[in-house]
């Protein structure tokens, strides 16, 4: 126990017993107590460089296809390192970098240059990456969190950007069920990738975490890269430090899940090492096995790994002021601009499904197609958010399913919700038609009322129907014979919300047919008269 911790302890123990004894099991319980609460103090300071797989067709320094595929078959003689060949800078990768730059607020600069970072390791067969250690393409920059957006406890954030430099990726070294040699798959090697590198500003996991999924959603909308990190289309380093002792670099992390986790455990790692008096002192490399860090290597200087200009390739010399403009109109709404669209009238969405719609663009603008079609029908704006993001994406998510647009077309569903809406099909059976329906595509034809029919799904008046009244009555008789002791419980004002069990059980019987306020009340009728 440190000197701190001791000092606290015997204080707050010494104040305890001057009016009461302690038992052991109290102590104990302060003694964690006074733990977390040294703990909390300690200062975590992160910053990520964030490596990026830019959105673009071919590769780099090559025309090779960024295309998934079998191993080694999208390669080039440049990707490989065969002598004599020779990287040309495609313009497409160019463009997809300057637009990150742009939408990160970051400083263009007009002249950039490409460099040789040297290390050897089979899944680098040029035995150097080409990167931009000198003059990388962007310096500075800034993204903002919020609280209203990203939900974290400050009112706003603002994490500054050191820079952002373009590179081309390595290959991808396979050791699975090999276990004496490992294999490599060259379709990754040359691949474009931006790094953006923050400064020190995230103090806190969830700082951690907004800004990842706020940038994410950035790329995404902007259209430079598929956002999907645990795909590999994004790896993260973690700086992490805590009290203003030396970094430590957890390496290639490709969750959120890992990232968050990481941290945690070296935060903890790093302040039980303060608190023994050992405060970290020298910067070193480390990884990540999905319970705890492990060390890799002392972190490397750039004397390590001999950076020099790529003779090869000339200098990116760009007009500032033109680009970013281009770039400006090419760009649309960025994504705080969506969220707040979506959360304001008419949409009045909350803020985990609007986020859910900006994930995919294509379920966006089937949601906004979904959300026209029901409003021109004067229908709540509740109905067209609650089928699209919970009961349409949940099947999907239940059966593996990627959604399309295809799926379920879109008149058809917006077809489905008016029908509820005007009690035409109750909203359970609506579901079983809709799962049916995405189930088996080739039943999906003709007006959804005529398939509601042909289901014998719709609702039931039973109102100037004597025999289906005495049917109602029949399923609630049987319903109260079977659970008497819920009965006695609403008899005696005991448990009034179990009156839903009854009518859930009701709705089942009759198949969801029957309105569940015309059980409702004869069930209320009934509970009342029963002696």
């Amino acid at each position: 126990m440190s000197l701190e911790l001791r000092y606290y302890k015997q204080t707050l123990v010494g104040l305890c017993k001057r009016n009461s004894e302690i038992s052991p099991h109290q102590e104990r319980s302060l003694n964690l107590q006074i733990f977390c609460s040294l703990f909390m103090l300690r200062k975590l300071v992160c910053g990520l460089e964030i490596h990026t797989q830019l959105k673009t067709g071919q590769k780099l320094f090559s025309l090779s296809s960024t295309e998934a595929s079998k191993p080694n078959t999208n390669i080039s003689f440049f990707d490989i390192g065969l002598p004599g060949s020779q990287p040309t800078l495609n313009q497409a990768c160019l463009l997809t970098a300057l637009k990150a730059c742009v939408s990160l607020n970051s400083n263009i600069n007009s002249v950039s240059t490409f460099d040789r970072k040297h290390y050897f390791y089979p899944d680098q067969p040029n035995g150097y990456q080409i990167t931009q250690y000198y003059r990388p393409i962007s310096s500075g920059g800034f993204l903002k969190l919020s609280k209203r957006f990203d939900e974290i406890d400050e009112d706003e954030k603002l994490v500054r950007i050191h820079h952002i430099q373009i590179e081309q990726d390595t290959g991808k070294s396979l050791y699975k069920d090999l276990s004496d040699k490992s294999l490599v798959d060259y379709n990754r090697s040359n691949m474009p990738l931006i790094e953006v590198v923050t400064e020190p500003d995230l103090n806190s996991v969830k700082q951690v975490k907004a800004f990842l999924r706020k940038y994410l959603q950035l790329m995404k909308t902007m259209d430079v890269s598929t956002g999907q990190l645990e795909a590999g289309a994004m790896r993260v380093d973690v700086n992490v430090s805590v009290d203003d002792g030396e970094r430590v670099e957890i390496k290639n992390m490709t969750s959120t899940s890992a990232i968050v986790n990481a941290i945690r455990y070296e935060f903890k790692r790093q302040t039980k090492s303060i608190d023994k008096g050992n405060p970290i002192k020298t910067k070193e490399t480390r990884g990540w096995d999905g319970n705890k860090t492990f060390r890799l290597r002392d972190k490397e200087s750039s004397v390590d790994y001999r950076y020099m200009p790529d003779p090869e390739l000339p200098p990116v010399v760009l007009d500032v002021n033109d680009i970013v403009t281009r770039i400006k109109k090419m760009t649309i709404t960025t994504p705080e601009e969506q969220l707040a669209q979506l959360m304001s009238p008419p949409y009045n969405i909350k803020l985990r499904d609007a986020r859910i719609l900006l994930n995919d663009r294509n379920l966006l603008g089937y949601y906004y197609a979904l959300f026209s079609r029901t409003s021109a029908k004067n229908i709540p704006s509740k109905y067209p958010i609650n089928w699209c993001c919970h009961e349409f994406l949940g099947y999907l998510a239940k059966n593996n399913i990627d959604f399309s647009e295809d799926l379920f077309p879109v008149h058809q569903l917006a077809d489905l919700i008016d029908c509820i809406f005007r009690e035409q099909v109750t909203n359970n059976n609506a579901k079983i038609l809709f799962e049916h329906l995405l189930a088996n595509p080739a039943e999906n034809e003709g007006p959804i009322i005529d398939l509601i029919t042909k289901y014998e799904l719709g609702e039931v008046d039973v109102t100037n129907d004597s025999e289906l009244l005495a049917q109602v009555d029949s399923i609630i008789d049987d319903v109260l014979d079977t659970y008497p002791a819920i009965v006695k419980e609403l008899q005696e004002g005991n448990k009034p919300g179990s009156i839903n069990y009854l009518l859930g059980q009701c709705m089942r019987t009759s198949a969801g047919r029957i309105k569940s306020k015309v059980f409702e009340s004869r069930l209320k009728e009934k509970i009342h008269i029963i002696k």
